[in-house]
């Protein structure tokens, strides 16, 4: 609980700009670990970048505060809605797929 605060007031202190690259980065790390555990078959690094540019910025903030506490249900059920949209899919197609076949 600590460490979520201590996330939130940094957050605080910084601009929009940095706000939303720390909440990415912490995104992440959690997605990596939801990734390598729910679809082991998928280049985990495509697809990071395909979910994290694809999630809201309501997910990327949850993600992030997942990244505390570690992954739960409800982490898995959020990065499972954002791979579901097509945009997504479309992104791992044409990113993870070729990583797959390297």
């Amino acid at each position: 609980m600590r460490v979520a605060l201590g996330l939130v007031l940094v957050l605080a202190a910084c601009s929009v700009q940095t706000q939303d690259q720390i909440a990415r980065q912490a995104a992440k790390s959690t997605v990596a670990r939801v990734v390598a555990d729910k679809y082991p078959g998928l280049p985990v690094e495509p697809a990071l970048d395909c979910v994290i540019d694809n999630a809201s910025s309501t997910q990327i903030y949850a993600l992030a505060a997942d990244s505390v506490t570690g992954p739960t249900a409800s982490t898995v059920e959020v990065v499972s809605d954002i791979v579901s949209k097509p945009e997504t899919l479309t992104c791992l197609a044409a990113e993870g797929l070729p990583a797959l076949i390297r």
